[in-house]
């Protein structure tokens, strides 16, 4: 990309008023490319960013200061299992987690709602990606406000329900920001028109039934009330500590190309370096080096 920090433009400033209909979600950044093949250069551009990332991630394991939390969240077919399996692909498994969050279980519901996704929190040194994550509870539980009942929250959801929640969230990621864990969240942002492809796509293809689910079609039909829980949510939780971006994602290699750069970026930012080793352990390392030449 010519400019590096181009991607600041889907950066949504805390306190910003988000309205979706103002992100073009096909955004394919052809005026801000050197070239005539904008697809090309940021293919390669994701080539390089990929090795950028497996030494920042060696970097991050090896200093062992911080923990990386990704949020991937977005309308169904937005792309994100493939993002995670492009953009991840150069990472050590031994230092990365990937967990996806489906309808809670019995003992999840017994907790508040934040308790499943903290238990799978990275720890310092790894890098945790949350393929849907705690957003869903003000998002499709939202959406579908009867899913609360399954709660048993004591009494009826207020006035200013979805508020608290925004507060449990915000509070939430500050404690973590302050113990060190590096909040990135990726809204991938998809047209209604693209999504509909998608899913013909998959009833078209026999390799791609197995992607298919009849609950897609059906939340498809709540498309406008996603639309505003999203803008709601992001507009609410987009902070200085954990900054959400909307990326557009109806060209699977520009959402690849934008999200690998701001990993990559982020992690580079934090200005680590790798352990250096006391008077004690270099004189160790030295020994030991002398006794294996002399085998």
């Amino acid at each position: 990309m010519a400019n590096k920090k181009l991607y600041e433009r889907f950066h949504v400033k805390p306190h910003a008023k988000v309205r979706l209909h103002d992100w073009d979600p096909a955004w394919a950044h052809k005026k801000e490319m050197r070239g005539e093949h904008p697809k090309q250069e940021a293919l390669e551009e994701i080539r390089k960013n990929l090795e950028r990332l497996a030494d920042a991630q060696e970097l991050l394991w090896a200093s062992d200061q911080y923990g990386l939390l990704v949020v991937i969240q977005g309308m169904d077919a937005a792309g994100k299992d493939g993002l995670i399996k492009h953009v991840m692909s150069g990472l050590n498994p031994q230092g990365c987690s990937v967990d996806s969050f489906k309808q809670p279980t019995d003992e999840e519901l017994k907790h508040d709602f934040l308790w499943r996704y903290v238990k799978k929190l990275p720890e310092r040194g790894r890098i945790g990606i949350f393929n849907r994550s705690h957003y869903e509870d003000v998002l499709v539980v939202r959406v579908h406000p009867e899913w609360l009942e399954k709660q048993k929250l004591p009494g009826k959801p207020g006035r200013g329900f979805w508020e608290k929640r925004y507060e449990d969230i915000n509070q939430m990621e500050k404690h973590l920001e302050r113990n060190s864990t590096i909040i990135l969240k990726f809204f991938l942002h998809i047209s209604k028109k693209e999504q509909k492809r998608r899913l013909l796509d998959r009833l078209e293809n026999p390799k791609k039934y197995w992607k298919f689910s009849a609950a897609d079609l059906a939340e498809r039909a709540y498309w406008p009330r996603y639309v505003e829980a999203y803008e709601d949510a992001l507009s609410a939780t987009s902070t200085k500590h954990a900054p959400w971006y909307i990326i557009p994602a109806d060209h699977k290699w520009v959402a690849r190309s934008l999200v690998s750069e701001i990993l990559t970026d982020k992690i580079e930012d934090l200005d680590l370096e790798f352990p250096k080793p006391t008077k004690e352990q270099r004189a160790a390392l030295i020994q030991a080096k002398k006794q294996l030449e002399n085998e």
